[in-house]
């Protein structure tokens, strides 16, 4: 489990293709290295991944084929860099929300409308999540815990501050550009209780 603030910014070093697995390795600060061992999950740009080897200043991670159909590792905008995040322990705040790293779809920046310090981002998303995303409600952004603002049909925004602009990649987004979204867990169990409830009625 993770909570959606992200910790630091890494980049992806290298790609080895093997077959149906491809391997990243991202480099990382020392610190955020040290606290990392072979077999923990690790949020990166939102997908839960496996560590599969530690270095000083990086790690290494396997991308099955499924998680690139359905995540941005399967595209060229996973390239450069990617939020970090490792699993949350029992003692953490949960200062974002509950994010599982179980990529929902992949969103489009539509618009982007920056103003003093912070930026106003609209999101276009798959038809089949519009459901789940409403006003005030939470939302991961390519590993961010966000704020939902507005919803219009297959699309929603956000607003971004200043803080997070600087400690996320998304000061950087430009339209056009494709992120990993994850909606809210709660909506999708909820959402399946009253599919229950009504099976029973």
């Amino acid at each position: 489990m993770f909570t959606g603030i992200v910790e630091e910014v890494g980049t992806v070093h290298r790609l080895e293709e093997n077959q149906s697995i491809h391997r990243y390795q991202i480099l990382a600060t020392v610190a955020f290295a040290e606290g990392v061992k072979t077999g923990d999950s690790i949020c990166v740009n939102g997908v839960c991944l496996t560590v599969c080897n530690v270095r000083d200043d990086s790690f290494q991670v396997d991308v099955s084929t499924e998680t690139r159909k359905c995540t941005t590792f399967g595209t060229s905008a996973q390239k450069g860099q990617v939020n970090l995040e490792r699993s949350a322990m029992p003692s953490t705040r949960l200062g974002g929300h509950i994010v599982s790293g179980h990529v929902d779809g992949i969103g489009r920046l539509m618009v982007r409308e920056d103003g003093e310090g912070e930026s106003v981002l609209w999101i276009a998303i798959p038809d089949n999540l519009s459901r789940y995303i409403v006003p005030k409600g939470s939302v991961c952004v390519d590993g961010v815990s966000l704020t939902v603002n507005q919803v219009e049909k297959n699309r929603f925004c956000v607003t971004v501050i200043p803080h997070t602009l600087k400690s996320t990649t998304l000061g950087h987004l430009q339209p056009g550009t494709e992120m990993n979204i994850e909606v809210d867990l709660m909506a999708r169990y909820l959402e399946r209780l009253m599919q229950d409830r009504g099976q029973a009625t």
